[in-house]
């Protein structure tokens, strides 16, 4: 099997090229189609094995293919830590090399000011930890009115960490 047997577009195609990917692992052939299709997925694999090309393939397939004016947050990525952000943020602007999408990770530990002003200047894909985004949401500088895809990443993790306290808040920003 390949990529572009699972229906993902040549932009895409060509950054997972770039990066050394030539077949998809087991996880990605399986959640990228019905991602791509609008599906919801919950997927399961050991670390390394590719889960956030699962998930980011089919989300930046998904927003290049439908414009929104003004750039709003049209893609929520809630993981556990900073260096899991960072790293899901490496990941999506290497696969978004070829395409008009722009993503910004958002942390705590570190000043809000320069967060805030990526978020304002423009964010189609937002990957945050859950205090960070749940403080800049509290202050008004997160806008989900018009979200359209939410991946809540190592969710086992995020339960086991105490941040089930924090779901309600979760789901009252993204009703």
């Amino acid at each position: 099997m390949t990529f572009q047997e699972l229906g993902l577009n040549e932009p895409i195609l060509r950054a997972l090229a770039d990066q050394g990917y030539e077949q998809p692992s087991p996880i990605q052939a399986k959640a990228i189609p019905p991602a791509l299709t609008g599906r919801d997925v919950l997927g399961c694999a050991q670390t390394g094995t590719g889960k956030t090309c699962a998930f980011a393939a089919p989300i930046l397939q998904q927003l290049s293919g439908r414009k929104a004016q003004g750039r709003p947050i049209r893609a929520l990525i809630l993981t556990p830590t900073r260096e899991l952000a960072i790293q899901i943020q490496e990941c999506i602007e290497a696969y978004a090399a070829h395409l008009n999408i722009n993503s910004v990770v958002i942390f705590g530990g570190v000043g809000q000011n320069p967060q805030v002003e990526a978020i304002q200047s423009g964010c189609d894909i937002l990957v945050a930890t859950p205090g960070r985004l749940e403080d800049l949401h509290n202050q008004g500088f997160i806008d989900v009115s018009q979200l359209e895809i939410f991946v809540l990443d190592e969710a086992d993790r995020m339960l086991d960490m105490g941040f089930i306290l924090h779901f309600a808040e979760y789901s009252s920003m993204l009703s």
